[in-house]
């Protein structure tokens, strides 16, 4: 019964997922060239710790940065002074700078323990400076953390619920310089690039943008570019984005995929599988081992001792493995042809790897 279910999870599953034959906007299967998001990365210090903070001896650079932060501050520390610091942390500030940021935004940031700080609850991240890929400083954060759940010690017993290392600062950090972004070449033409790279989808995308803006307004550069030829005047060119993600377009159903969780066990067909008749054989092998302890004891009055002796049973079984010839033309055939097998999920993953060896599985077999 608990095999039957699986399956039919998998199904339903599967037709949730697979390809929809209606159409979408433009602005769900594809994006313009150079909207895109920039990461952000800082090193600073929490304080404001209730004892919880990073153990000097174990974290020395937690010392180090409060030291220089401190000169900065024209607070002299003396030389070989050990600081038993308990009420501060070193940690990673991220954050995303989204595209046509501009100075005095605010952006949200995520606050993460470097060193063995037990909890950053209750802290204060100091100003950190966030950098970019090119080493400039885009953003400067600071502010309070807010962190989900709580923890209690006390008599060696600790008690936490949920993760006390990380936390948010919402619109915790200001935005200082601003990415350059150019939307479009000098005569005004734009890359258009899909989500999922398909020359079927390509050509319909390029219909029926010409459709709506009149010929030669896009042409396909591979299966994932489309160049468009827009108004050169910025205000013009802002309007002719909008209009072009909101075109609707059919995408095509995609290559016939099989993916496999090699850790939860789980399953996934779209809707183009198809399966060619082949005949297969499923059986289980059951190992198991009994180990039992024996204690001998000696006669009365003699001068023999206790024995301990272990004795091992060992069975070994293996179901009858019946042939079964499986084929399906589409995704409900598959399922209830691998379901006749009567498999677990671990099983039906090795039949499936073989049936795509032997060319009767007509999908891509992939394992993550």
């Amino acid at each position: 019964m608990m095999k039957k279910l699986f399956v039919s999870f998998i199904l339903a599953i599967t037709l949730l997922l697979s390809p929809a034959a209606h159409a979408e906007r433009l602005k769900d299967l594809a994006e313009f060239a150079g909207v895109r998001d920039n990461v952000l990365v800082g090193y600073g210090l929490v304080v404001g710790l209730d004892g919880t903070g990073d153990q000097t001896t174990q974290a020395p650079f937690t010392g180090q940065s409060l030291t220089n932060m401190l000169s900065q501050l024209g607070v002299t520390i003396p030389p070989g002074t050990n600081m038993q610091l308990r009420n501060v942390a070193a940690v990673m500030v991220t954050a995303d700078l989204p595209p046509f940021s501009m100075q005095g935004q605010r952006l949200d940031i995520t606050v993460s323990s470097v060193g063995n700080a037990r909890s950053l609850r209750g802290g204060t991240l100091l100003m950190t400076p966030l950098r970019g890929a090119d080493g400039e400083i885009y953003a400067i954060a600071q502010g309070n953390l807010l962190i989900a759940g709580a923890s209690a010690e006390s008599g060696g017993s600790r008690e936490t619920i949920n993760h006390q290392s990380a936390g948010r600062i919402a619109r915790g950090a200001i935005v200082e310089r601003e990415v350059p972004l150019m939307m479009g070449g000098a005569n005004g033409e734009l890359e258009l690039h899909l989500k999922q790279a398909d020359f079927s989808t390509a050509e319909r995308v390029v219909n029926r943008i010409n459709q709506e803006f009149g010929n030669s307004t896009a042409e396909a550069v591979n299966g994932r570019v489309i160049r468009l030829y827009g108004p050169q005047d910025e205000n013009a060119r802002v309007r002719f984005m909008a209009r072009v993600e909101n075109v609707t377009v059919t995408p095509d159903t995609g290559r016939a995929r099989v993916v496999l969780n090699s850790r939860t066990g789980s399953v996934v067909l779209n809707g183009n599988v198809r399966l060619q008749q082949a005949a297969v054989a499923h059986g289980n092998l059951t190992v198991s081992i009994d180990t039992r302890q024996r204690v001998s004891q000696p006669l009365p009055f003699t001068q023999g001792e206790t024995v301990v002796t272990t004795d091992t049973d060992i069975q070994i079984s293996q179901d009858a493995g019946t042939l079964n010839v499986v084929e399906g033309a589409d995704l409900l055939e598959v399922v209830n042809a691998l379901n006749a097998l009567g498999a677990t999920p671990a099983d039906l993953m090795a039949i499936l790897e073989a049936l795509k060896a032997s060319g009767s599985l007509r999908a891509e077999l992939e394992i993550i």
